[in-house]
This record gives C-alpha cells, sequence and structure tokens, in this order.
C-alpha cells in the first residue's frame, strides 16, 4: 500500500522560503565566518562565503524565479557586517541595497520576513568578543535600531536571532564554529546575552512602531530528545539536554524570566516577548550517557539526521500550550544531493500540519536555493533551486516543482503523488 494520500492544506496556512544573507549574498569579506573559512580544515572542501549564490547582485533574478514559483513568503537575513562594516558607522548605501531588494518582493507579491541576526557577525564586533560580553546587548540594540528604523515603511514582521542554541553550542562548546571555543559556561554567557539581546530589541521594535502593526518573535532551533533505549537514566538524561540546549532558552526569551542556567532573575520585567512562536525543526536526538546516537533502521538524510515528521506535531503542541500564539515554521527541509526525498520529507511534514489541525500560520521551507552551508561549505544542498555555482546557473527541482504545486493548488492530489512521490521517501 502507497503510504501516500491526498489532502488539502488548512485555509489560514501560507507557505514560503526562508534563506539566510551570509548564505546566500557573497562577496563580503567582512564578517566572522569568511574569517572562519580562511583557516584551512574549517570548511568542506574549503569553500567560503565569497561566492556562496552571488545573491548580493543576482537579487533580482532570485525573486523573479521565486515568484514564477509560487512563493509569496520569504524569510531572508539582512547581514550586519553590510550595515555596520566598523563599530558605529553605518552603511546607506548596504541599507538602501536591502530596501531595493524588499521593494522588488513586494511588487512580486512577497510578503518578507526580516532576520536580523543569523550567525555571522561583523569582524569589529567579533574582534571584541561578540556576545560574551555584556557589551554585545547594546551593540546589537543599536544596529537593530538602524535597520528597523529604516524598514518600519517597508516591513512589519522581524525575526530578532536564529537558533541562539546552535550559535552558542556549536562556537562555545563543540568549537567547530567561529571563534572556535570549547567553554560550556562561555556557551551559556553568550546564551544569556542573547537572550537579552532578543527582549531588548523585541521591545524596541514594539515602541518604534507605536499603534502600527509589527510581528517579532526569535528563531528557536527546536529538536526532540529520546532515550536511546528503555534504560531510566537515559531518559533522565534526555530530558536534561533538551532543557539545557533548548528549555532554558525558550522560556527566558519567551517570557523575559531567566531560567537557570541562563540566569534567575527578569531584567526586563516578566512578560510576553513574542508575538509568534518560530520554530526550526529537523530532527530527533536519541541521548544515551549523555551523549547523542544513532536509532538504528531509521530514515535518514544526507547528513545523517534522522528523518521524523512526527517530531513537528510534539513540539508544536508543547509549545503552543505553554505559550499560545500562531506558530511560523521558520525553518523545515532536508538535504538531499539527489533530490531523492525531498518531496516527500515535504508533504509528510505538511501533511502533519494537516492532519494534526496544528496552529501554524506559516511555514518556511529551509531553504530555496543550495548555499553556503556553514562548516558543509557548498558540499550540502537544501534548496528546492539547484545552484551550480561555478556558473551560478539555477535550476528548479523536481520538489521545487511539487512545492509550487502544493502552493498553488492548495492540496497535494492523487496526480502530484504519482508524478512526484511514487517510489520516493524514506
Amino acid at each position: 500500500m502507497n503510504r501516500f494520500i491526498p489532502f488539502d492544506l488548512p485555509e489560514s496556512l501560507s507557505l514560503g522560503c526562508a534563506t539566510a544573507a551570509a548564505q546566500i549574498e557573497g562577496g563580503d569579506k567582512n564578517n566572522s565566518w569568511y574569517a572562519w573559512s580562511q583557516v584551512d580544515g574549517h570548511i568542506r572542501g574549503g569553500a567560503t562565503t565569497l561566492r556562496a549564490n552571488q545573491h548580493w547582485r543576482l537579487y533580482k533574478e532570485d525573486l523573479r524565479l521565486m515568484s514564477e514559483m509560487g512563493i509569496k513568503d520569504y524569510r531572508f537575513g539582512i547581514e550586519w557586517s553590510r550595515i555596520e562594516p566598523a563599530e558605529g558607522v553605518f552603511d546607506q548605501e548596504a541599507m538602501e541595497h536591502y530596501r531595493s531588494e524588499i521593494r522588488t518582493m513586494i511588487e512580486y507579491g512577497i510578503r518578507p520576513l526580516v532576520t536580523l541576526h543569523h550567525f555571522s557577525n561583523p569582524l569589529w564586533f567579533e574582534k571584541k568578543g561578540a556576545f560574551e560580553r555584556p557589551g554585545s546587548v547594546a551593540d546589537f540594540r543599536k544596529y537593530a535600531a538602524y535597520v528597523t528604523e529604516h524598514l518600519k515603511d517597508l516591513c512589519r514582521d522581524f525575526v530578532t536571532i536564529n537558533e541562539p542554541n546552535i550559535y552558542a553550542v556549536n562556537g562555545y562548546v563543540y568549537g567547530t564554529w567561529p571563534p572556535g571555543k570549547k567553554s560550556v559556561s562561555a556557551a551559556f554567557k553568550v546564551m544569556r546575552n542573547l537572550t537579552l539581546c532578543h527582549l531588548h530589541v523585541y521591545r524596541d521594535i514594539h515602541e518604534l512602531y507605536g499603534s502600527k502593526e509589527v510581528r517579532v518573535g526569535f528563531a528557536n532551533h527546536m529538536c526532540v530528545f529520546i532515550p536511546y533505549s528503555k534504560n531510566p537514566f537515559y531518559a533522565c538524561e534526555a530530558k536534561i539536554l533538551a532543557w539545557l540546549f533548548q528549555g532554558a532558552i525558550t522560556k527566558s526569551m519567551l517570557t523575559g524570566r531567566l531560567s537557570f542556567p541562563l540566569g534567575c532573575t527578569s531584567p526586563l520585567g516578566k512578560g510576553r516577548y513574542y508575538d509568534f512562536i518560530g520554530i526550526n525543526y529537523y530532527t530527533r536526538n536519541a541521548v544515551a550517557h549523555f551523549g547523542l546516537k544513532d536509532l538504528p533502521g531509521r530514515p535518514r538524510n544526507d547528513l545523517g539526521w534522522d528523518i521524523y515528521p512526527e517530531g513537528l506535531t510534539m513540539l508544536c503542541k508543547e509549545l503552543h500550550k505553554k505559550y499560545p500564539a500562531p506558530i511560523w515554521i521558520t525553518e523545515n527541509g532536508t538535504c538531499d544531493k539527489e533530490d531523492r526525498f525531498r518531496s516527500a520529507y515535504i508533504y509528510d511534514h505538511l501533511r502533519q500540519i494537516a492532519d494534526e489541525k496544528l496552529a501554524v500560520e506559516r511555514y518556511y521551507h529551509w531553504t530555496f536555493i543550495d548555499n553556503f552551508e556553514w562548516a558543509e561549505g557548498e558540499s550540502a544542498p537544501f534548496g528546492l533551486v539547484r545552484c551550480n555555482f561555478e556558473t551560478q546557473e539555477r535550476t528548479i527541482r523536481p520538489s521545487g516543482h511539487f512545492y509550487t504545486e502544493i502552493i498553488m493548488s492548495r492540496k497535494v492530489t492523487d496526480s502530484m503523488i504519482e508524478r512526484y512521490l511514487k517510489g520516493r521517501g524514506r
């Protein structure tokens, strides 16, 4: 029996895509990821952010392609190093470039969702110690204020910080991302300061907009943590790791009350510091001896990540119960170089939203186009659109055509299953 059956999208759900500035723009040597890529062994294949997708100069072509694919919601990033190339020096020309890009989106009927920070820092900020310093909060607020002041006539949706836990863990625990440290205490310090950045900027943006409609949140990287076996110790370990990785920072950033190990006070007062629940969901983790282990016999993507669509339902229901608000899936996608199972991945996760009647208002597929995928360089394609990095040729994948048909028809039909899903899936 074919596991794929037709279904309709909820009327309230809109489908879009997401990117990050440092991963697609190219041409910028003034950011922490370009500097990191200059050291041999940091990036697979020796790739750098300098090439990426050349989106900085090709954004009109990319947005035209996006529009042709029927995409009407686009989450994208502002590159801090372009806006504030030196401390206290703001580049009006760069700001106007982003305004032009956003105006082009609007002309195509694409609704922008602006991300203010997505892993990449200007070099001056990185050299000062980035988010390890208490002063980083003031630095970030000045940058965020400049951007939002210049976009308030064009945009009404903002993500303050993308995946603060991933930024802290990879950069300060594992040391595989800049600045390459291995200190748990430094990671928690960074997570605390990122929390304060979000709390302040949430308030700052609302004060700037006044009575004008604006929605502000953060993109929260969420995993499902389970015990590797029925061992009760593993179950306890899974709960501890889930709290340290995502539970504490989620509660702190959404409520304003810092939770252990980030603190125990409410620096700005307790309240509601979110207008939507942003969830980046990709996988689940099995825990044993406070480490992550692969469950045998599981479907996995090209990076070895467990494909577990049911986890999206689990996380959405858990968060919506604790923090009632519309849910925006700010990232969801998979690494699939041959495009063998991406369509099935999209189908499975959208069907979770439809079947379980989740309170999901927006879904942003990660990503629009193959890009510079951080430490994986150009080797990990997540895109609906294939990019030939040498020629910069764009080609819509079959999964991209499938996604377009879902957007256009607002459903998955028998004929779509026959064309895109038959014999596929993991």
